[in-house]
């Protein structure tokens, strides 16, 4: 009774079940013949599973369905051959997701998937790409979050070096550039809206992927490790100080450079006379001084907008064929 109604009121049942489970029954129960055992059985076994289930998700167990979900995010590096398919995008002049002031003055870039462009570690190498027609060399600018690992999205410029633009999608082999011919000095971008309580620098002409930025305030003191975000700067969110800094940066490859004397000017390009190596050389070590000049074309205080997906071509579409436009598809997969 779940009411609070007195017992035996009108339209009301009581039901009184008195259970001793220190007493035995006076008159067991005879076996009983039939479906009954097996139904009895088939119910034990439906609990115990659902149970044990319970506990497993209790203790911390990943369902299937989500442990499918995790990919391992890593951009391309070494001297690997991979192969995938490519299509072509316009970035109409913005730096893509990587942060970058401008396109390349070459307009030779790509776009890769999330499980590539690895929350922004992708940002600022370089990819030899071959296709039906040739090969050309593409920077690291941007991510296309709806392609999957090996699907690139090249600039229309580069993807006429490989292609007839007709095709839309056609099939390509690509590597890393390892160590590719660098066209500067390092630069230096300190984002708008930092101080000394608030640190985030942008590192641009590295060539191989970064591993690792640290800052110092002035020339001594105990280095501080940075957090790479996926828009491609490297943020303190405590701060470094008031600056001049030095700046020391890592690549994957084990090259490793510091440069001092970076200012706390958030939104110009501090370009050094550093070059993160030299053709040929393992590993560079220096410490001048950067200088400060203004940026020609400053990128947004925020990350560049995802590229309109109606600029990539169809991902299953023919090989052959007019290419084709997709609408935009979500990022996030849930099980169901």
């Amino acid at each position: 009774m779940t009411d609070g109604s007195a017992p035996g009121g009108v339209g009301s049942t009581d039901v009184d079940i008195e259970l001793d489970v220190d007493r035995a029954p006076d008159n067991p129960p005879t076996s009983t013949p039939g479906p009954l055992p097996w139904l009895v059985a088939t119910g034990v076994t439906v609990l115990a599973a659902a149970l044990g289930l319970t506990l497993a998700l209790r203790s911390g167990s990943t369902p299937a369905c989500a442990a499918g979900r995790t990919l391992a995010a890593a951009p391309p590096t070494g001297t690997a051959t991979h192969s995938g398919k490519a299509t072509f995008y316009d970035s109409n002049g913005g730096g893509g997701n990587c942060s970058n002031p401008a396109v390349p003055a070459n307009r030779l870039y790509v776009a890769l998937g999330p499980s590539e462009y690895a929350a922004g570690a992708a940002c600022g190498g370089f990819l030899d790409v071959t296709g039906p027609k040739g090969t050309v060399r593409v920077l690291i600018m941007d991510q296309c979050p709806e392609c999957e690992t090996g699907h690139l999205d090249l600039s229309r410029e580069a993807f006429a070096r490989i292609a007839d633009p007709v095709q839309g999608l056609v099939p390509i082999t690509y590597r890393a550039v390892v160590n590719p011919p660098l066209p500067s000095p390092l630069t230096f971008r300190i984002k708008e809206g930092a101080s000394r309580f608030w640190f985030a620098i942008r590192i641009g002409n590295h060539g191989n992927p970064l591993r690792a930025v640290e800052v110092r305030q002035g020339t001594t003191g105990p280095w501080r490790a940075t957090a790479r975000e996926d828009y491609n700067y490297w943020l303190l969110a405590s701060g470094a100080g008031p600056g001049p800094f030095s700046v020391r940066v890592s690549d994957v490859y084990g090259h490793q450079v510091t440069v001092s004397g970076i200012r706390m000017t958030p939104g110009q390009v501090q370009t050094s006379v550093v070059r993160m190596y030299e053709p040929g050389t393992a590993r560079a070590t220096a410490r001048p001084p950067a200088s400060a000049r203004p940026a020609t074309t400053r990128p947004a205080s925020t990350p560049t907008p995802a590229r309109r997906p109606a600029e990539v071509a169809q991902a299953n579409a023919s090989v052959a064929g007019t290419p084709s436009t997709r609408p935009p598809r979500p990022t996030a997969r849930w099980c169901g």
